[in-house]
């Protein structure tokens, strides 16, 4: 049996040994390992974020682990199979970035590989541990909705045309996924969302014609592409919506027609109407109707020498035919004399004078004046005497007339006969017996 004093000398003195062995380790490494592994934290949260082909690793940092240093960040990738392998060649993407994030979409990673990532967060003075990540696109890329959706009518129902999700260079992504294919929900657009009723038609065609649709009815539509592979799905597309058609009623049809007609017949008279009142306006312009009367225009082309008819002065006149002041008198009265019947007679007997063949009888002599019963008084006033008045002494009637009576119209009569019919104020009367 061993000594227990023994005993416990020999494993105090291993210990020690031990104890000298780690302080000579420690001692030996080198200062920046030490520091590395005691205060520079490593990146946290590393994640893929895909859409298709596109690929772009992520992570988190810690900005209170390193107040004092500028960190930077060095990510890098290897294929699965040399790791296994022990074929270590890591390649390097995104070297001292300040980003906290590094797109491998450039890399052109293949569809159905398997990468190991690394991202190691970095100083002037310190690296930090490596965070190693696994990715495999065809399972942990995102897939894409369908690049474009189009609706058409097809009479009474609607045509869906849908365009392949795109990679990153622009090809069909069921060339990297054929069992995709395509998820179709439709609905009957109305503003109360709790009536809404869905219907969903699966089917890997790029048209796609729905069914079950009412005429003149709006429909809205949104697609979203389905791999059932790994369980992928991607988001809907914007809805679109467009109204089916069906059988046009007659009413729509003679409403048509009517709307034509009229449109028709306005545009082909609309123009003559325009050029019509644009005549009218012109001629009213250009050639008044107001004319002045017949009366006066001849006056006022009568232009012979001896006339004594007004007419119109131009600069060409005479000077001393220019009066400075022209005054304008109202027109005469004419003066009728009804003769009674029995005074008539009575003075065609006595007087054995007949009327001559132009109606006029000729004028008395101041000897006969005194037979006739009538006298002229001073100033004229026999022949101003009031309308409707008597002659006592002779029973003759003697009235005024207004000048536009019919019988006699001093217009209708020439120069000479007006001057015949001016009665003078020396009392001279001509009658008609």
């Amino acid at each position: 049996m061993l000594d227990k004093r023994s005993f416990g000398r020999r494993h105090s003195s291993t210990m020690s040994s031990a104890a000298i062995y780690v302080f000579l380790l420690i001692w030996c490494l080198p200062a920046r390992a030490v520091l590395v592994l005691a205060d520079l934290a490593k990146p946290q949260n590393v994640t893929m974020i895909t859409l298709n082909t596109q690929y772009i690793i992520s992570w988190d940092w810690d900005q209170h682990s390193a107040e004092n240093h500028t960190v930077t960040f060095t990510a890098q990738y290897m294929a699965k199979y040399r790791w296994e392998r022990n074929l270590i060649d890591w390649i390097t993407v995104c070297e001292r970035t300040r980003h906290t994030e590094c797109d491998l979409t450039a890399l052109d990673l293949h569809y159905f590989a398997i990468y190991v990532l690394r991202v190691q967060a970095n100083t002037d003075k310190q690296d930090s541990d490596w965070v190693l990540k696994d990715f495999c696109p065809d399972k942990e890329a995102a897939l894409g909705p369908p690049s474009k959706v189009d609706l058409s009518l097809a009479g009474s129902l609607l045509d869906v045309s849908i365009s392949d999700a795109l990679t990153s260079t622009n090809g069909s992504m069921k060339e990297l996924q054929p069992m995709m294919y395509y998820r179709i929900i439709y609905w009957e657009h109305s503003a109360d969302k709790k009536a809404l009723r869905t219907k969903m038609v699966d089917s890997s065609a790029n048209l796609v014609t729905l069914p079950d649709l009412k005429a003149w009815t709006w429909y809205c539509v949104s697609v979203q592409s389905v791999c059932d592979y790994y369980n992928k799905s991607s988001n809907y597309t914007a809805p679109l919506c467009l109204q089916t058609e069906g059988a046009t009623p007659w009413w729509q049809i003679l409403l048509y027609f009517a709307a034509s007609l009229l449109l028709c017949f306005l545009g082909g008279l609309l123009p003559f109407y325009v050029f019509f009142q644009c005549y009218r306006i012109l001629k009213r312009t250009m050639y008044p109707s107001i004319q002045l009367p017949v009366h006066i225009l001849e006056y006022l082309h009568d232009f012979s020498p001896g006339s004594d008819v007004p007419r119109l002065l131009t600069p060409d006149s005479e000077p001393e035919l220019i009066c400075d002041r022209v005054s304008i008198c109202p027109e005469a009265g004419l003066l009728e004399i009804h003769i009674p019947p029995h005074f008539e007679a009575l003075t065609e007997s006595s007087s054995g004078m007949e009327p001559d063949s132009s109606g006029r009888h000729s004028r008395q002599n101041s000897g006969d004046s005194k037979d006739s019963g009538m006298y002229s008084t001073e100033g004229g006033s026999a022949l101003r005497q009031q309308p409707g008045s008597k002659d006592s002494s002779m029973g003759i009637e003697v009235s005024w007339q207004d000048p536009s009576l019919e019988q006699v119209k001093m217009q209708d009569m020439g120069p000479e006969s007006r001057a015949e019919a001016v009665i003078p104020d020396e009392g001279v009367i001509d009658m008609c017996f």
